[in-house]
């Protein structure tokens, strides 16, 4: 089955980057449709089409030094130079037309078996990974901040856990099963070094709320099938 946005073909709908497509293609048809863009605009002239479309209408305000602080205060783990991690992983890789289905079924009852004995995670990487880590039982060595992409560094410091992550990491590379070996603390970065870190990411917190919020509304007033990107009937901007 493909995905469409109305009368556009844009994936199929087991790809997993399938409602990415489709939110891509309502903003180009947007833009186009807002006189930003011709109607054949693809490629690098779409993407900045679509830009400005979103700077004209989705509008985040910037975070104050009240809601930055309160950020900084609630989240010490995220602050924290020369923090250090040494884990292992599994990957089950997901690309265009994979069966998605079978690789989180595979990735899961993997995870389970480990979650029961994790002596065996060396084996399992070894014979499932899709990663050159595994023909060396997984292992990643020592990562720090920055070292992975943002999902995976997610779950390897949100948290003081050793031991198997309790879930699948989803990364756009797939389904990965995680192992924390040991942790090597670091130290607080002041506030003030960290302030405009956090104003971006409240930022860009509220922007992909503000994003999918407004997608979800231009879907409602689409013909979308193939994939369900939320739609809502009422307007976000006037």
């Amino acid at each position: 089955m493909s995905v469409t946005v109305n009368g556009v073909v844009v994936a199929a709908a087991e790809d997993p980057a399938a409602a990415a497509a489709a939110a891509r293609e309502l903003l180009r048809q947007r833009a186009v449709a807002e006189g930003l863009a011709p109607p054949d605009a693809a490629g690098a002239q779409a993407d900045a089409a679509i830009e400005r479309l979103l700077e004209r209408e989705v509008t985040v305000p910037r975070a104050g030094e009240d809601e930055c602080r309160r950020y900084y205060d609630a989240h010490p783990g995220e602050f924290t130079a020369g923090e250090l991690v040494f884990a292992r992983h599994i990957l089950f890789q997901v690309g265009p037309g994979s069966p998605v289905p079978a690789i989180r079924a595979k990735a899961e009852s993997t995870l389970a078996e480990l979650m029961r004995d994790g002596s065996r995670f060396g084996d399992r990487a070894r014979e499932y990974s899709n990663c050159p880590s595994g023909r060396h039982d997984g292992n990643l060595g020592q990562l720090g901040r920055g070292d992975t992409v943002p999902e995976f560094e997610q779950a390897l410091f949100n948290g003081g856990y050793t031991g198997i992550y309790p879930q699948l990491v989803k990364t756009r590379h797939g389904f990965h099963v995680l192992a924390v070996d040991r942790r090597e603390p670091g130290r607080r970065i002041p506030f003030e070094a960290a302030r405009e870190a956090i104003a971006l990411r409240l930022r860009e917190r509220v922007m992909q709320r503000a994003l999918r919020q407004y997608v979800s509304v231009l879907a409602g007033q689409a013909e979308v099938s193939g994939v369900d990107l939320e739609a809502a009937a009422t307007p976000l901007v006037r």
